[in-house]
């Protein structure tokens, strides 16, 4: 434990940086966008619009986070569920994988805090209740099943395009443009999380326990049987790395695959 926190304490706090990074800016575009007050929601009234609109603006988030030097260098999971499946394929050492997931929620919490303190009464208004994630109307049973499928899709593309040499260097494109699509087409069946850390960073400043479980059990409980069935057609030898972008000069702290890997 002493040796991971001493060797591998900058990854884990930029895990907890990309998260915090990536639920202000949904913080602040879901105001931009929901908030009744905004010019833009004023000027924007048809919901599927004002959907495309943010899943853009997410995706592209998501996209700036993992090609970033922080994200090049921690892997850019920023999910305990991704970060959960590389350790079952045995790419990332039990202690880094505890860090990385306390790291990830301590940085979904302090995103979403921080924009509270600076704007607690946009944020908190019901049309944006601090992103939090809630099943939509068609009911709980709807929404764990469309959670678990978009993270079972999001692992299988990134298993696929990462351990695919002509392919591996657009992965975070590839996840970048799923998030977008389930914005636009999922949100309204589960509020689209795929993230444990991403619901409670929400949920802690919106006092919101709505069926939290689900967000805790279906995106990793997707993804691990994503990681099964790749393993199942590809095996073990398939799977190089934990990062989603590894071209590039930073250090690698995983059991990596890429044989220039520094730990």
């Amino acid at each position: 434990m002493l040796q991971a926190l001493k060797h591998h304490w900058p990854e884990y706090l930029m895990e907890a940086a990309e998260l915090g990074i990536f639920m202000i800016s949904a913080c602040l575009f879901g105001m931009l966008f929901e908030h009744p007050n905004s010019t833009v929601r004023q000027a924007i009234p048809d919901p599927l619009v004002r959907r495309v609109l943010t899943g853009l603006a997410m995706g592209l988030t998501a996209i700036s986070i993992v090609y970033s030097p922080w994200g090049k260098q921690s892997g850019a999971h920023f999910n305990p569920s991704m970060t959960l499946t590389f350790f079952r394929l045995g790419k990332v050492r039990a202690w880094d994988a505890v860090f990385y997931v306390l790291s990830q929620f301590s940085g979904g919490i302090a995103g979403v805090l921080l924009v509270s303190v600076l704007l607690r009464s946009l944020l908190a208004h019901p049309s944006v209740n601090f992103l939090a994630t809630v099943p939509g109307p068609e009911g709980i049973a709807f929404a764990f099943a469309a959670e678990a499928f978009i993270s079972f899709v999001l692992v299988t593309v990134v298993l696929t395009a990462s351990n695919t040499p002509r392919l591996a260097r657009f992965t975070g494109l590839f996840a970048g443009a799923l998030v977008t699509g389930y914005i636009i087409f999922e949100a309204p069946i589960s509020g689209m999380s795929m993230n444990p850390a991403r619901t409670l960073g929400s949920a802690v400043p919106a006092h919101v326990w709505t069926a939290l479980w689900i967000y805790f059990i279906a995106p990793p409980l997707g993804m691990l049987l994503a990681a099964e069935v790749y393993l199942r057609r590809k095996g073990i030898r398939r799977v190089l790395c934990a990062k989603l972008h590894h071209q590039n000069d930073k250090r690698c702290i995983f059991r990596c695959g890429y044989g220039e890997a520094r730990t």
